[in-house]
């Protein structure tokens, strides 16, 4: 396959194109909304039925929606050892990261003025829902990473649903890890139906306060739609990554991260962004090669992101780099490169950054520890990904002494009566005359 090299210039800066993509990720169309709409309401109006009609029309799934305590302990003792323990691994390390974060984040008071105190408290959430992909492979790291960070948050309740897989229950990796790091409820259930089942609180889970954890195009406009009846993590588009390399990064790296990221799914955008164009040609080689050798299903993913969505950018410096990689906002970004200590403080645009060779984008997706749900689609700009402040409120508090009345009251009626809110001036007049009364102010 050959690919045309384009040059645009960005202000000072021109990059080079080696490879371009063919098609960009977009919206998806209103028949989407339509769809999930449609589905949304007559879920909140038939209930439990409408959900079962559904998981048997869309995922040919007869069998019941609440994996029970036998069923779990049938995965738990078919599951083999070795899995197990990489499981427990994981969500140790989940749950070490998940715990750092919500200790970075305290609860505290400040004397504002004398007699005035204000503060701030973090509550967790009642209840929590967790979305476990599960359709085309089984997403056990999802599991661990949306479960153990509701229950380091200290969420009450946390419900998990996941599709079936051919007709069939769970798969057992996923029941296990649900169940081990914390879920109190867990439902065969996917897609749209498994959205409103958790918003609405059917087969007995509590309505979610919030609603977590990646999916398909269906999910994602599911939890779009319901965004404010309950909270979100954010909205989801397909996996993206974004490689960084230097004339001493090694191509044959480099290139199988791509690859590891483009079989996600068929329109998973990967990018490399490099100042050396002999690295660029000799990855441009070797993916197709890599790709080639996958079993079935990712190879189809990976060969049709890398062809229609895949980036090489040639850039001048590292400068521009940083400028490319920041408008782009990855949800991954790696930097395979020198003085790794000038990137970190330089790049302010992705999901969750990856620091030299050593430290691949799988490893992050999997077991070590911060999570893997990540903005994508380019909302890295403003957002980061999922934490243990997701599943907490924080909120704020104040208290006023009779000492500390006076000076507010006076100042808070002439701004009110400036802003012609008399109401407001009232309220703050009453305390002048209740806490000193018979004094001129």
């Amino acid at each position: 396959m050959s690919f045309s090299v384009k040059s645009i210039i960005f202000g000072v800066f021109m990059v080079e194109f080696l490879k371009s993509a063919s098609k960009k990720i977009s919206e998806e169309n209103n028949n989407t909304t339509s769809i999930v709409s449609h589905m949304l309401k007559e879920i909140e109006l038939g209930g439990e039925k409408i959900v079962k009609e559904f998981s048997q029309k869309l995922d040919n799934y007869y069998g019941m929606v609440c994996v029970s305590d036998e069923q779990i302990n049938k995965a738990e003792t078919t599951l083999p050892d070795i899995i197990k323990d990489d499981i427990k691994y994981a969500q140790e390390n989940v749950e070490k990261f998940a715990s750092a974060q919500k200790h970075s984040i305290n609860d505290f008071q400040v004397e504002i003025r004398p007699g005035l105190l204000a503060g701030q408290k973090s509550i967790p959430l009642n209840s929590a829902g967790c979305y476990v992909p599960g359709g085309r492979y089984s997403h056990i790291a999802s599991a661990i990473m949306t479960v153990t960070t509701a229950k380091m948050a200290g969420v009450k309740h946390i419900s998990v649903c996941s599709p079936s897989r051919d007709g069939k229950q769970i798969p057992d990796e996923i029941i296990y890890a649900a169940s081990y790091c914390g879920a109190n409820s867990i439902l065969t259930l996917g897609g749209v139906q498994g959205i409103a089942s958790l918003a609405f609180g059917l087969f007995g889970v509590p309505s979610a306060d919030i609603i977590v954890g990646p999916g398909n195009q269906f999910v994602a406009e599911a939890k779009r739609l319901l965004f404010g009846r309950v909270g979100i993590d954010m909205i989801a588009g397909p996996t993206d990554s974004l490689i960084i390399a230097d004339s001493n990064a090694d191509p044959m790296l480099v290139a199988t991260d791509l690859v590891s990221q483009a079989e996600h799914g068929y329109n998973s955008p990967v990018w490399l962004l490099s100042e050396d164009r002999m690295l660029c040609g000799e990855v441009l080689k070797l993916v197709p090669s890599l790709i080639s050798t996958l079993p079935l299903i990712n190879k189809k993913n990976a060969n049709e992101a890398w062809n229609n969505y895949a980036e090489i950018i040639l850039c001048e410096n590292r400068e521009e780099i940083a400028v490319e990689s920041d408008k782009i906002a990855p949800e991954h970004l790696s930097v395979h490169a020198d003085k790794l200590d000038w990137w970190l403080g330089r790049l302010t645009a992705y999901g969750s950054l990856f620091l030299g060779e050593e430290t691949t984008v799988s490893f992050g997706d999997k077991v070590s520890g911060p999570n893997h749900v990540l903005p994508t689609s380019g909302s890295a700009r403003y957002t980061g990904g999922l934490s243990v402040h997701n599943f907490q409120k924080i909120v704020t508090w104040q208290s006023s002494s009779k000492d500390a009345v006076k000076e507010q009251a006076i100042r808070t009626a002439r701004i009110s009566r400036t802003e012609g809110m008399e109401g407001h001036a009232r309220a703050a007049d009453i305390r002048l005359k209740k806490f000193f009364p018979g004094q001129i102010l």
